[in-house]
């Protein structure tokens, strides 16, 4: 059950980074440089949605395996950085 819990969040980690990555770096200048609007929407919603499910994750991994509400929040604040998830995955590799 622990190693469940932690599995899913720590991919849903993974895959909400990379879409916070499109959205600043490719979704965001197309936006801003070549006046594409659209191609923020989508990867916004989606991001958006990523972040959500990341958060209800973390909340179930945070009581499934006992993590600290410090490293909680360490999760948590490395998930709003760029490139901050990947920092992090490899101390949430060591609880599966």
């Amino acid at each position: 059950m622990i190693k469940n819990s932690v599995k899913k969040f720590r991919l849903i980690g993974l895959i909400e980074g990379y879409s916070y990555l499109i959205l600043l770096f490719i979704a965001m200048p197309l936006k801003y440089l070549a006046g594409y609007p659209i191609y923020v929407k989508i990867a916004g919603m989606t991001h958006g949605i990523l972040f959500v499910l990341f958060c209800l994750l973390l909340f179930k991994a945070l009581s499934d395996a006992k993590w600290s509400h410090k490293e909680s929040a360490i999760f948590f604040l490395a998930s709003l950085v760029p490139f901050g998830t990947f920092f992090t995955d490899k101390k949430v590799k060591a609880y599966e």
